[in-house]
């Protein structure tokens, strides 16, 4: 169990005020999965980033970096699920589950950012801000999908699955785009643990690139894959390879070689990156949702 865990595993059961209709929540275990897939699949648009980590590592992993959370009623209905830990990811399907949820998560205070689709966190961060983390940088994100693969850009010959010798390449590029995001580099906070999740993704399969004389020419992550979406982040472009298709022809041969197995492609841009934009339009992918992003300044911890 990670210490991430261990802090929120000290109270397992939170149980709503007397309010109706009466909720609480309990830390989610691995025979739960089935019911906790088919809740997150009813919106699977929105919940790929908790899809994924289920389908990939169960609901109790240390590469969670987090404890799923579910919100019942009385009659042990799923009301709301959160992955709470490094990251906070909310779905939740009634007012009550939201705020129950969201004062759970006041409880960790050293959670990176709280991410998801922007009605969804609006409501959520009302209920969160007072008692939780302050805001530290926040951003808006176009969510795109695509649903066609692209047939008239030209392959590109040495795009590949990433290998472990590929790390040294991968690691730098990785952490600069974490860096430019968010303000924070990776590197510095746990240089360990973030290349060994490198690594873990790479071994995975899920890491895409071009290589050409020793120098990482293109790269992209496949973060979540379920039958439903794909979603794929850090992509990189080496900036002398930029406005030469080089992008657009890896990520739309990416595109033919997933689509077979899923519905939709998903990518989140920055609203404030219109070249970003272009990007991915180019390529045939569609502007579907708005999502908020929220930095979080961790709390400093008592002595």
């Amino acid at each position: 169990m990670t210490p991430d865990s261990a802090q929120l595993n000290v109270s397992t059961s939170v149980t709503a005020l007397a309010a109706p209709p009466l909720v609480a929540t309990h830390a989610l275990a691995n025979d739960e999965t089935d019911e906790v897939l088919h809740f997150l699949s009813q919106r699977p648009r929105h919940t790929f980033v908790m899809n994924g980590f289920v389908r990939d590592n169960g609901l109790s992993a240390d590469f969670n970096r987090g404890t799923f959370f579910g919100c019942r009623d009385e009659s042990g209905k799923l009301l709301g699920v959160a992955l709470i830990g490094h990251a906070i990811f909310v779905e939740a399907r009634s007012d009550p589950a939201i705020k129950e949820l969201a004062s759970l998560a006041q409880r960790f205070t050293r959670a990176h950012m709280i991410m998801g689709e922007q009605k969804v966190i609006d409501r959520f961060w009302h209920l969160y801000r007072d008692g939780g983390q302050r805001a530290r940088h926040t951003c808006r994100e176009v969510l795109l999908d695509l649903t066609t693969p692209v047939k008239r850009f030209e392959p590109i010959a040495d795009l590949r699955i990433a290998r472990r010798d590929d790390l040294n390449l991968i690691v730098p590029v990785h952490a600069a785009l974490a860096f430019a995001e968010s303000g924070v580099n990776p590197l510095d906070l746990d240089a360990d643990g973030f290349r060994a999740r490198c690594a873990h993704r790479v071994e995975q399969g899920r890491v895409y690139v071009s290589i050409e004389n020793g120098k990482l020419i293109f790269k992209a992550d496949v973060i979540s894959d379920t039958p439903d979406v794909i979603y794929v982040e850090g992509l990189y472009v080496r900036p002398e390879h930029r406005g030469q298709e080089t992008g657009t022809r890896c990520l739309a041969q990416m595109s033919r070689e997933l689509l077979p197995r899923t519905k939709s492609i998903v990518g989140l841009v920055n609203e404030e990156k219109p070249d970003a934009l272009r990007f991915f339009a180019k390529i045939g992918f569609r502007q579907r949702a708005v999502y908020d992003t929220i930095f979080l300044e961790k709390k400093a911890t008592k002595a």
